[in-house]
């Protein structure tokens, strides 16, 4: 795999990490249980890390490789690099003679690394895309929120000569269809996953317990990077409305906004986070609203299971994983009626669906479900129950099928391999790890 802008073991929640990390890191710990080897390269940020950490589980791993400065670093910026990183990965194969069956690219980035690797090896690649650079440009409000010129350029002729897309759900193929020109039947549509063992259910008052929140406190809670395209100003504004309609509601609600760095150091580099903290202000949310910084997975399910409803006010999502994870620990979610949202999230059943820059509309769904107990209770409960069918071993069974077809190794197929060790790649000696490549 190769997710070349991001790294998979990353904290989530910053500003480049979220679903994207999830998805590799999770689906390769998939891999891993069942007997697949799997190596994920990604670009090294820190010069202190080790280059291999064996982290997603025991037959995965993560490669950090240079390209460029080994900090955090403009992701427009790394494309410069890629030739340095795609060195680094030719140069770490031929260290531990191995070869790959199959290149499973995240992202334009990668993509461009990937085809570089086909044309020297001759591996066939399966490339997803995540987001879309048309997409992001059809919603974009300001210049700085457009993607460059050259990303459209890339990704359009990353659809060309892969051997296979993935698209999280079936508006995304179309959008790949429309918008890329994409031959339909080169587009397989595999839902990501979501770790079921990690989100589920959790008693609510154990939940806020855990998470340090009053029993009687009631939590709307958003989880995500801080960028515009999240949408977090409209949730604020929805907030300030309900405020005004509802004071009696301000001292046992709050709204905690889970991602980013909410430092003052963080909010000079990023625009966003300041401009919602004003925005903050201006509103006079006060201690309705709380920014908490990223947090770890293991923290997120409680989050999750302490709050009365996860709102997700996008403005473009191709999947939108954190509806997943907040629907499998039984929490119903408010979504923008966009992308990949408007396809996880079933209206009326498992949450509600909104238009998105909707304040009115916003605070229409989240005083609905805050005033009405029962039906919290039941959407929740059909939330978990739906998010059982995105299991990661479902996930894992049909992209294993797509890779065999793609790579022509004869094998068991998928759902009768499991457990099975498949015979892709040789054994690697990790005690040699640590010296490899430089």
């Amino acid at each position: 795999m190769l997710s070349v802008h991001t790294c998979p073991l990353a904290t989530l929640g910053g500003k480049e990490t979220g679903g994207m990390n999830v998805y590799v890191r999770d689906l390769s710990r998939e891999f891993s249980r069942r007997g697949i080897y799997v190596d994920v390269f990604t670009r090294s940020q820190n010069p202190w890390l080790p280059r291999v950490i064996p982290g997603l589980g025991c037959r995965g791993r993560v490669i950090h490789l240079p390209a460029g400065p080994q900090a955090a670093y403009d992701k427009h910026a790394v494309f410069e690099h890629l030739p340095e990183f795609t060195r680094g990965v030719v140069r770490f194969a031929e260290c531990e003679r191995v070869s790959y069956d199959v290149l499973y690219s995240h992202y334009w980035l990668s993509g461009w690394v990937a085809r570089a690797l086909r044309e020297r090896w001759g591996t066939p690649v399966v490339q997803m895309f995540h987001t879309l650079g048309h997409m992001k440009n059809r919603v974009a409000q300001r210049r700085s929120e457009r993607e460059t010129e050259r990303r459209i350029a890339v990704e359009t002729q990353i659809v060309r000569f892969v051997e296979r897309l993935v698209a999280a759900t079936p508006v995304e193929k179309a959008e790949l269809t429309w918008l890329y020109g994409t031959d339909p039947h080169k587009i397989s549509v595999i839902s990501p996953g979501v770790d079921l063992r990690r989100f589920h259910p959790i008693d609510k008052r154990l939940a806020k317990t855990a998470i340090g929140a009053s029993e009687c406190q009631r939590l709307i809670l958003f989880v995500g990077r801080i960028e515009a395209l999240k949408g977090i100003d409209t949730l604020l504004r929805a907030m300030a409305l309900l405020a005004q309609r509802h004071p009696g509601w301000l001292p046992d609600t709050c709204v905690s906004i889970v991602g980013g760095d909410p430092s003052q150091g963080e909010q000079a580099e990023n625009a966003e986070m300041a401009r919602l903290h004003a925005l903050r202000a201006e509103l006079g949310l006060g201690d309705l609203v709380t920014f908490l910084g990223a947090k770890d997975q293991d923290a997120l399910q409680y989050y999750y299971s302490a709050a009365e409803v996860v709102v997700m006010p996008s403005h473009y999502e191709s999947f939108g994983m954190v509806a997943l994870e907040a629907m499998a620990c039984g929490t119903p979610v408010i979504a923008s009626e966009v992308g990949g949202l408007a396809f996880v999230v079933r209206d009326g059943v498992t949450g509600f669906h909104v238009p998105e820059r909707d304040p009115q509309a916003l605070a229409a769904k989240i005083e609905l479900l805050l005033n009405d107990a029962p039906l919290r209770t039941r959407l929740g409960h059909q939330a978990a129950r739906w998010a059982q069918s995105y299991g990661w071993p479902a996930t894992a069974d049909r992209l294993l099928a797509l890779f065999h077809e793609v790579s022509g190794v004869r094998t068991a197929m998928a759902g009768a391999c499991r457990g099975a060790r498949l015979p892709l790649l040789p054994p690697l000696n990790p005690t040699t790890h640590p010296t490899l490549c430089g």
